[in-house]
Parts: C-alpha cells; structure tokens; sequence
C-alpha cells in the first residue's frame, strides 16, 4: 500500500519542482539531471514516469501552475471580477516576495524562451494556461455586465499586464511595478462594468 501511494507522491513532487525550477531559471537552463537532484528523486525514476524527458516534464509542470492559478481564480471570481483581479495580484505578488524576487512565472518562462529543442507541447501547455486564465476572467466580467468586447480585451489586458510586470519586478527587484499595474488593471475593469446604482 504505501509503495503505491509513493510512487504518485514522487511523480508529484517531481513536476512541483520543475514547475519551481521554471519559474527560476527558465526552460533553457533546467536539466532533468538538476531537477531530480532538486527534488531527490533518482535520474532512472525521472525518466521512468515522463519518457518524453525535459519536454513532458516542463509540459506538466505548466499544468500544475496553470491549474493551481485556475482554480484561485475560479473560486476568487465566484465574488466579481475585482475580487479575482485582487486574488491573481496577490498569488504573484507572493510568489516574487517569498522567492526574493527569484521566481516568476513558469507559465511565460517556457512561453518566451527560443530553443531548437523546445517541443510544442509545453508551448501548447503555457498558451493553454494563459488562455484558460484569460477565459476565466472575461466570463466573470460578462457575467457582471461587461460587453463581450469589453470583456475579451480587459482580460487579455489583465493576463499580459500581471505576466509582464513579475518580470519586471525580478528585474527591478522591487514590487512597485506589480502595484501600479494592479491599481491601473483595477480602474480598468471597474470602466467596463456597468456602475452601481447610487
């Protein structure tokens, strides 16, 4: 019994630590050598539950961001757009300051990374990821009454908006950029919803 429920555990924890490798160092830079060190898992184990090697690996560990940042959203939307706006400010607010502004995003690592060898399915995994946030967001909008149009583009805005200023942050290695962006994307969804009566 317990070998059973080993063998999940570690395949988890391997994709938690690449996704925490990501979000450091990027695609380019993470090695399925380095990343079963990290997690302390054996090289032969790694390769064992993603034969696809690095390209599986990165591929799963954007799902797990993707999935982590989705159900937040969702369950953060569930309240308005404003309370999902603040929520996905302040997962990625917390993530640059825990890490000392050391990690960012694992989603846009592999999404803006160039390599010969950087398979499609982890690029199809980051513009999944990004997509399905951007979906979450508009519905929510169109539901409190933004126009479709409105809805689409301020949640585009939203997703590119936060992504960019992380980067920005680990640079300056100041939080101030998220801050302001967050504050502007606010004034910008409370402009397309329709006011509350006075």
């Amino acid at each position: 019994m317990s070998k059973e429920v080993a063998v999940p555990e570690q395949r988890d924890r391997m994709v938690a630590g690449a996704a925490d490798m990501l979000r450091r160092r990027g695609y380019n830079a993470t090695s399925v050598r380095e990343l079963a060190k990290h997690t302390g898992a054996p090289l032969g184990s790694t390769y064992h539950y993603f034969p696809g090697g690095k390209a599986q690996l990165a591929a799963e560990a954007v799902r797990l961001a993707d999935g982590l940042i989705a159900r937040t959203l969702t369950r953060e939307l569930a309240a308005g757009p404003i309370a999902g706006l603040r929520a996905f400010v302040a997962t990625w607010r917390g993530i640059v300051l825990d890490s000392d502004f050391q990690a960012g995003c694992p989603v846009l690592a592999v999404a803006v990374e160039e390599h010969p060898d950087l398979d499609a399915e982890p690029r199809h995994a980051a513009a999944a990821a990004f997509a399905r946030w951007t979906d979450l967001l508009a519905a929510a909008l169109r539901e409190h009454g933004a126009t479709i149009e409105d809805a689409a583009r301020t949640a585009a805005l939203v997703v590119a908006a936060i992504e960019g200023s992380v980067a920005v942050c680990r640079a300056q290695r100041a939080i101030d950029p998220l801050d302001r962006i967050a504050d502007a994307l606010e004034a910008a969804v409370r402009a397309v919803l329709p006011a509350a009566p006075a």
